[in-house]
């Protein structure tokens, strides 16, 4: 597919955790071409390098008006790079997307409010003849899958990328490691359950949260049985979403049970105490071996724990890495600092283990 162009809107949250939608375009898409991010906050930047140290060639801007005035083609597209807690469409962020219509954009939005059912929104569409996506806009319930068991006769090894709270990195992880295991030989395919993953261009997958929970474990069966059927890859990676134990939303065990998930790759940031969102309510993230021996009895493993850096110095993270690894007796990486190249025995093991 040749990617489509697009600016990337993130107002005033481009260097806060509710900006991953936005991180993720930057780091990359095989959907969009991604020409700026428009945050006035940080405008005069390099997206890349605000995000993590690296330039990327994707400058941070002020307004739409300059976005679109510096794209060497016409972007199609406004992508909101945004998640609001409960995704909620703010007030300024639906000023913002009305302007982007108003200027002859497409809207594709990963919110849980959708643009389509906004009256304003849905007339400056048509007046300007662009689309509105909505991603998490749930499908029909006659198109809906539900679970029949059929992914117990795929023999393909599923790893699902877990964490132990949500935005701690379990879809960058996913993508570098994907992207890792298939330069090393590793026919490997990426299941994404969010809406950065098909923003990035993953092929296979739904947006979990948006589902009915009647349909969750069949949507994934669905998407795990139609790769295994299309691609036949050595591996399938599962992106996680939320955690096992967070009381605003857990979430995981459909990807150990229906999914068939016998191996996890477990992120976790060390510099957290309390859940996300839940740090005034007193809800613990409990230690690292606990939450290995919750996932050992849905009859999965951890082959490894990645870290996510968040209130860290560098020297601190690493630190922390050599810590854990004593203590828990498996690969300890930092993704971002390390890279995952060091991950590709242990998985190679886990396959010729489950071909056994």
């Amino acid at each position: 597919m040749r990617p489509s162009p697009a600016i990337v809107l993130a107002h005033h949250y481009y260097r806060s955790d509710n900006g991953k939608t936005a991180h993720g375009l930057v780091r990359g898409s095989d959907r969009f071409r991604i020409y700026a991010v428009v945050d006035p906050d940080c405008a005069g930047q390099d997206a890349g390098e605000v995000l993590d140290g690296i330039h990327r060639g994707i400058p941070l801007v002020a307004s739409i008006n300059e976005a679109i005035a510096i794209a060497p083609e016409t972007p199609r597209h406004a992508l909101v790079g945004v998640a609001t807690h409960g995704g909620r469409l703010t007030p300024e962020l639906r000023a913002y997307l009305l302007e982007a219509i108003q200027r002859g954009l497409g809207i594709v939005n990963g919110l849980h409010e959708y643009t389509a059912d906004d009256p304003e929104l849905a007339a400056a569409a048509q007046e300007q003849v662009v689309e509105l996506i909505d991603l998490r806009r749930p499908k029909p319930k006659s198109e809906l899958h539900f679970w029949s068991g059929a992914i117990k006769a795929l023999s393909i090894p599923r790893i699902a990328v877990l964490g132990t709270d949500c935005a701690v990195g379990k879809r960058t992880t996913t993508r570098l490691l994907t992207q890792a295991l298939n330069t090393a030989g590793i026919k490997t395919e990426m299941i994404y359950t969010g809406q950065t993953g098909w923003l990035q261009g993953g092929h296979y997958g739904f947006v979990l949260d948006s589902v009915v929970n009647d349909y969750v474990s069949g949507e994934l069966e669905h998407a795990l049985m139609t790769c295994a059927q299309e691609l036949a890859p050595d591996l399938m990676l599962i992106e996680g979403q939320s955690a096992l134990r967070n009381p605003s939303g857990p979430c995981g065990a459909e990807l150990l049970i229906s999914g068939g998930a016998r191996g996890v790759i477990l992120q976790h940031a060390p510099g957290r105490k309390f859940f996300d969102g839940c740090e005034h309510l007193g809800y613990p993230i409990p230690p690292l071996a606990d939450e290995i021996g919750l996932i050992g009895l849905y009859g999965s493993r951890v082959l490894a724990v990645t870290l996510n850096g968040q209130g860290f110095s560098a020297e601190a993270l690493a630190a922390e890495r050599e810590r854990l690894e004593a203590e828990l007796d498996i690969p300890v990486i930092r993704p971002l600092t390390d890279g995952v190249e060091r991950l590709i025995p242990v998985i190679r093991a886990f396959i010729s283990e489950a071909n056994r």
